[in-house]
């Protein structure tokens, strides 16, 4: 049985995807930011709730955490559940001959 489900559900979206990668890019990011820094690179017009509630999914696989600064909210990536797909298929084993 895996190990955890949601990360897979997580990661199994393109959109939750791109917004990963803008994680990575610039972390710390909020849901403005986030959704102008995706209307702007890719073209995704998705409202601000729609990606809340990717964020949402993406914070309950566990990678994405946030933190609170007055009125704001913070976005930061996480990638220590990824470390359980690297612990299930190694990726420095040798190719078979």
């Amino acid at each position: 049985m895996d190990a955890d489900p949601e990360l897979f559900r997580a990661l199994g979206d393109a959109t939750r995807r791109v917004i990963l990668d803008e994680l990575t890019d610039r972390d710390g990011q909020t849901l403005f930011e986030i959704c102008g820094r995706l209307a702007m690179k890719h073209g995704l017009t998705s409202s601000r709730q729609a990606i809340s509630q990717h964020l949402a999914v993406l914070e309950g696989a566990g990678l994405v955490r946030t933190r609170r600064e007055g009125r704001y909210k913070f976005h930061h990536l996480d990638t220590g559940p990824l470390r359980a797909l690297v612990e299930r298929w190694p990726i420095d084993r040798e190719a078979p001959p």
